[in-house]
Order: structure tokens, then sequence, then C-alpha cells
């Protein structure tokens, strides 16, 4: 089977994975609180609602761009990046004060080529918000890969971050298969091959080898989970996660998030993965506690 490629068919995807990565994002972020610590090692709810970090402002602005011009366009990307900009939902420092002096009329090309002297942020922004640009490309992930890649270097121009991205936009287009979710070794495997040799692509080859454990907690020993806000330490265990339970969204999420590390963007990425497919919803009660979408967000449905 193929996947509509219809402008109406790709923006439900799109939708879906952005529930799927907000709820992710918002639930991760309240086990930052140390009054939940306890319940997520027993694996139960806080009380909502759920309120969404830069992770999800950020992909709103990808699917808004998506949905204005069929495709990324990166000066309108930019441009939304820092027109939505809300300094208390969790950005970095260096983020912050790109995205302020986009907004100030600085030409992202110079702001985002410059930072970390010039070698460019190679943190986790770009991966976190691209699973919903995946979605759009379901049936295409080489179409998803380059997009992804496009859409990285307004913020991020590092390697290992444009890398990430592309990564997540594959798996989430891969896992929008209509024919049904593939095997987790499909999935990896399918990822590897549509990106560039990195320290991302080391990472998920070692992910790939290590699908058969059991013991979350020792596969984030050795892939990383984010605690360096990194792509590449961020992104194999993410998609590990992922690949493990494409099926089931609630158990995707506890062996994400249990593991700690930067807990709100994993589970972003595994949440927009798991839900560019029909077979990843989120159960509707947590939909239901997850804040709603900014009003100039595409529509939450």
């Amino acid at each position: 089977m193929t996947a509509d490629s219809a402008f109406p068919g790709r923006l439900e995807r799109a939708l879906a994975s952005l529930r799927g990565l907000a709820v992710g994002d918002a639930l991760g972020s309240q086990f930052f609180v140390p009054a939940n610590y306890s319940l997520l090692k027993r694996r139960e709810l806080p009380s909502g609602p759920w309120h969404w970090t830069d992770d999800t402002e950020m992909a709103c602005s990808v699917v808004s761009v998506l949905a204005a011009h069929r495709r990324i366009d990166q000066d309108a990307l930019a441009r939304s990046f820092a027109e939505h900009h809300d300094f208390d939902r969790g950005y970095g420092p260096a983020i912050n004060r790109l995205l302020r002096l986009v907004r100030e009329g600085g030409d992202w090309r110079e702001l985002s080529s410059a930072l970390f002297n010039g070698r460019g942020s190679w943190g986790n922004g770009a991966a976190m918000r691209i699973a919903p640009l995946g979605a759009w490309y379901a049936g295409d992930p080489e179409q998803a890969t380059h997009q992804a890649e496009i859409s990285a270097y307004p913020t991020h121009q590092h390697r290992e971050a444009v890398v990430g991205a592309m990564a997540v936009a594959a798996a989430a287009a891969l896992a929008a298969d209509p024919a049904g979710p593939p095997t987790p070794e499909a999935l990896l495997d399918g990822v590897v091959a549509l990106i560039p040799k990195s320290a991302v692509g080391a990472g998920l080859r070692r992910a790939r080898d290590m699908l058969d454990y059991g013991d979350a907690t020792t596969v984030a020993a050795v892939l990383g989970c984010g605690r360096r806000t990194t792509a590449h330490d961020t992104v194999p265990f993410a998609l590990w996660s992922a690949a493990r339970a494409l099926s089931d969204y609630e158990q995707a999420f506890w062996t994400t998030a249990q593991v700690g590390g930067d807990v709100d963007t994993t589970c972003s990425i595994v949440g927009g993965v798991l839900a560019s497919g029909k077979a990843g919803t989120p159960p509707g009660e947590w939909l239901q506690r997850t804040e709603r979408l900014p009003d100039w967000a595409p529509p939450w449905k």
C-alpha cells in the first residue's frame, strides 16, 4: 500500500504525530517535578493539565509551515520559530538568544552558523520537533530525510544535530506506512540506510544490536538518554524505544521515561514517531490531560 499523498491525508498524519509528540512532551515534562518522581517509578499519571515545552511549540511551527507551503520553507520556519517563541517553554539559552535576534531582524543563517564558535549547535532540538514531518512524508522516507535536513538549519547547523533530525523524520515516515508498522529491525535498518555516517548513525547501529535487551536502563547507559542534550546522546535511545513498541504508545512512553535524562525530549520523539502510524495513538485520557495547542497552531482534532 502507498500513503495518501494528497494534502488532506498528509496534514491528517502530521497532526496525529503532533498530538502524539505533544502528549509525550507534556507528560514527560511532569517528571522533572520532584513531587512526581514516585509516580514515575509506579507508572502512575500525575494530575492534569500537563503543559508542553519548546519541543511542542517548535513542532507546531513545523506543521504550520508544511500546511502553508507543502514543504519546508526555511525562512518561513525561522520566522515562525521566532514569532511564536515563548521564553518560558524551556528553550536553551543559545536558542533563546538566536530567536530573539531573529525576531529583531537578524539573519538566521548568520546567527545559526555562528553558534558555539562557528561549529553550530549539536543539540537535540532539531530532532525533538521533526516527527510530524516524517508523518507528512509517509511512504517517502528519502524525501522526509531531505526535508528534515533543510528544517534543521535555522537553529542547528552541526552535522550531528542535522543527522539526528533526519533520523527521526525517517523513522516517523517508516512508522506511518499504511500497511502497518515495520518490525523493530526493519525500522532501525531503514533509518541507518538513509542517514550519512555520523555519531548518530553509529549509535543507531548499536541500538539495532541491542533490540533484544529487555533492560532499558542498560541500553540507555550505552546509548545515552539525552542527559547531555546532544543529538547523538538522545536520538539512538529514543528510536530504540520507539522501535520496540510501535503499536503500544503507553508502553513506549513508560519505557522511555523511566530511564531519566531529557525525558520530555526523548518522549516527544517517541510519541511523535509512534503516533505517525495509526497503531500508535496515545490513550484518550492522556490526550485530554494534555494542554491544548496554541491558537496559531494547526487545529487540535
